[in-house]
């Protein structure tokens, strides 16, 4: 009898343990979104319900919130490649690296240990689909420039689903030599390319792996960020929404699934705030389509949010006891675009456009005097940019790592910050705290204070992967 009732409770246990396994996994990495992204995103929303406070993203309710630490095997400020190796594979490397330690040898990645214990595995993105945090998953190359030759690993991983907004360098290799184009090798590998959701719907039901990224003659960089979406756009959540469809067809055995909103960054590195809390906005998005797919397997599904970095070391509050968030929404397209009108305006206008035309112009992109009131020094940084780039005509484009911006759109996104009261330490990563979110099968392996190298070996062990 005895020996009866030890069996029953070896099943029983045994039952629970394959029961809290995670069969499907999600892994959100918003890139450059720190704690003060995330907790300003919720402020900016809770002002425009116009109250103090903070309205909850969706993945900020998850039953389990902490933080990780983000540093480099080499520097206390990791760059994108070296994080998102940690992320995937969990170990440190050295920044520039993709999937490689630091001498150089390749680590096996959690969607690899997926891909071998039988499941289906995406890598997705909002930015090209060979940049850094998505190759990290799938290629293993010491150099996170080597475009080309990430590319190439893709059929090598075999993964069933990637998508994003294209590849940088299809036809050069890192050396700056001419090559042959990845996409006949990849279609040759068994790859469908999807160019543009309606040809995605059309192709998917009868591919067996499957790229998708943006139409043909679409920037092949990134997708639109959010605030300059137009219909049409391939987005993030429809990104999402199509992987879940395509990893579940045919054969279910459960999947894997890396998502990654690429512009957070990109916004931080611009310290652009409007565009920064709609990134994370459209990141959250993203999350509630795996969230919906969560309350229909919830035992058998694990959704993880996470970052890489932080990026711009964002300040809520710049010397007042007072945040005006809400003042964002007067703005009206990301500072690309308004770089974008700047240089416009100037070419129509041969270099003379007068300074009530740029006022106009920045009147109706940004909200200034009409909606937003303008302090004298304010007006003064505007002014003064007009007077040098064009009645001087001497114009020097602010650079960070992802944009040319014209010297008045700086100015504007400047002025913008300080009406919002948002401050900025950095164009580039810092070392703060990243958030880590988690809800389904196995969350609770996620408690407690942790390094960014945990994270994959935790998701690993919800999900039974060796």
């Amino acid at each position: 009898m005895k020996r009866l009732m030890y069996v029953l409770l070896f099943v029983l246990l045994t039952g629970v343990s394959y029961a809290q396994q995670a069969k499907y996994v999600f892994y959100f990495i918003g890139d450059g979104m720190g704690v003060n992204q995330v907790n300003g995103t919720e402020m900016y929303l809770a002002e425009q319900e116009g109250r103090i406070g903070v309205k909850p993203l969706l993945f900020t309710t998850f039953p389990v919130g902490t933080v990780a630490t983000t540093f480099s095997a080499t520097n206390s400020v990791t760059d994108s490649s070296a994080a998102g190796t940690a992320l995937a594979t969990g170990a440190k490397t050295y920044n520039g690296a993709i999937g490689m330690d630091d001498d150089k040898n390749v680590l096996q990645t959690v969607a690899e240990k997926a891909k071998k214990s039988g499941k289906k595995v995406g890598v997705t993105t909002s930015v090209s689909v060979d940049h850094a945090t998505p190759a990290a998953f799938y290629a293993h190359q010491p150099n996170r420039s080597m475009y080309y030759e990430i590319a190439l690993d893709l059929p090598k991983a075999g993964f069933d689903f990637y998508a994003g907004g294209g590849f940088l360098k299809p036809a050069t290799t890192a050396d700056k030599k001419e090559a042959p184009s990845i996409f006949p090798i990849m279609e040759e590998a068994g790859y469908t390319i999807a160019r543009g959701l309606d040809e995605y719907k059309t192709k998917a039901a009868d591919a067996k792996k499957m790229i998708l990224i943006q139409k043909e003659g679409a920037v092949p960089s990134c997708l639109p960020y959010a605030i300059d979406r137009e219909e049409g756009d391939l987005t993030l959540p429809e990104i999402t929404e199509s992987a879940i469809s395509f990893l579940t067809k045919g054969n279910n055995k459960g999947f894997f699934l890396m998502v990654e909103g690429g512009k957070i960054d990109w916004a931080c590195h611009g310290n652009d705030p409007a565009t920064v809390f709609e990134e994370v906005i459209d990141l959250d998005n993203a999350v509630k389509v795996a969230y919906g797919f969560y309350k229909k397997h919830p035992k058998e599904t694990l959704i993880v949010v996470t970052a890489d970095h932080e990026t711009g070391g964002l300040g809520l509050g710049i010397g007042k006891y007072e945040l005006h968030l809400k003042s964002l929404l007067n703005q009206k397209q990301s500072q690309d675009l308004l770089s974008k009108a700047i240089t416009d305006l100037r070419k129509e206008k041969s270099g003379k456009a007068s300074w009530d035309e740029v006022k106009a112009l920045l009147a109706d992109k940004m909200g200034f005097w009409k909606e937003l009131p303008l302090t004298w020094e304010q007006e003064k940084m505007l002014r003064d940019e007009y007077e040098t780039s064009f009645v001087k005509n001497k114009i020097v484009f602010e650079e960070s790592l992802y944009a040319k911006t014209e010297p008045l759109a700086a100015a504007a996104k400047k002025v913008m910050s300080q009406i919002a009261m948002v401050g900025w330490t950095s164009s580039s990563h810092t070392a703060g705290y990243v958030p880590v979110f988690a809800i389904g099968a196995g969350s609770g392996l996620f408690v407690g204070k942790m390094d960014n190298t945990e994270i994959p070996k935790r998701i690993a062990k919800a999900a039974g992967y060796k």
